[in-house]
């Protein structure tokens, strides 16, 4: 058995040996998302609630699950967070479950400000963590998608994690996926796996959102997970879908096509284990000659 050195911040890694048994159910629930959002969120609850019966121990959901993507609409369907309907629904569902609830994203309302914002809820109902998208969607593609989420939101300014299940989860929203730094330092914080509620368009989703996850899973040595809402053809931005889950060896573990569904999957913690300890790369970098820096925020102004 490998008794090598730990390669990692996480005190799990710290423990011999270094293959543990262990792991988490999650559940990737792919929503269809519509103009009402009493019904969207319904349908959220509902959707945590039949994943708790398939064995659910974390579920998912995709990014604006509560709202349509769209700057138009960012305002209209704002709320504050944790003390908006949606906040209230996700930490009710939570509770009533037992499950972690990572809530996709909605539109945060805070002070004049606007944010995409998404929310994990314990078991207890109550709120493990709150990530605020760090990069903002702002892309030109000529004669394909145009769009500028700065128009109408403001970005966060935090690397967000949380432990659950005895896994330390990093989280990011969509646009955040492109940028192997933030994902670096959450690894770098002993995480074994990140999720990315995302709304990849039909331009960029075929082109990048595999691609995307499996590089940050080969490269960091973990799991990652992308949930997104449900294909609606006739909306004003239309999703890609295809949620899915990426292995430490970067390989896809399961995905769904683009109509509205539930991945289940199991989230082993010996195969990052197993990656890590074959291919040590985390023990072999040259620190020495290049470093990534986490530079925290420490002035808040909400």
């Amino acid at each position: 058995m490998n008794t090598s050195s730990p390669d990692a911040v996480h005190p799990r890694f710290l423990k011999k040996p270094v293959f543990l048994v262990g792991g988490l159910k999650i559940a990737l629930v792919q929503l269809s998302v519509g103009p009402d959002k009493a019904k969207n969120v319904e349908a959220a609850v509902r959707e945590i609630h039949k994943a708790k019966e398939m064995g659910a121990q974390l579920v998912a959901l995709p990014e604006c699950f509560n709202a349509p993507y769209g700057t138009k609409y960012f305002s209209e369907y704002a709320e504050e967070v944790p003390g908006g309907g949606t906040s209230a629904a996700l930490s009710a569902a939570a509770a009533a479950a037992r499950v972690c609830v990572v809530g996709g994203s909605l539109p945060e309302r805070c002070g004049p400000r606007l944010y995409n914002t998404c929310t994990v809820w314990g078991p207890a109902g109550e709120l493990l963590a709150k990530h605020r998208k760090v990069h903002l969607f702002d892309i030109d593609i000529p004669d394909k998608i145009t769009f500028r989420e700065s128009d109408v939101l403001s970005p966060g300014d935090q690397i967000t994690t949380f432990e659950y299940g005895g896994i330390k989860i990093g989280l990011g929203i969509c646009y955040d996926l492109r940028f192997p730094e933030m994902a670096q330092i959450m690894a770098d914080q002993g995480c074994s796996l990140l999720v990315y509620p995302g709304a990849f368009n039909m331009t960029t989703g075929p082109r990048h959102w595999e691609v995307l996850a499996r590089a940050r899973a080969s490269d960091l040595q973990l799991w990652v997970a992308l949930v997104s809402p449900a294909r609606a053809a006739a909306a004003d931005y239309v999703a890609w879908g295809h949620s899915l889950l990426v292995d430490p060896w970067g390989q896809p573990a399961a995905t769904l096509g683009h109509e509205p569904d539930t991945l289940l999957a199991d989230i082993d913690l010996n195969t990052v284990e197993e990656v890590r300890s074959q291919i040590p790369v985390r023990r072999q970098k040259r620190n020495d000659i290049y470093e990534i820096v986490h530079k925290t925020n420490k002035c808040q102004t909400d």
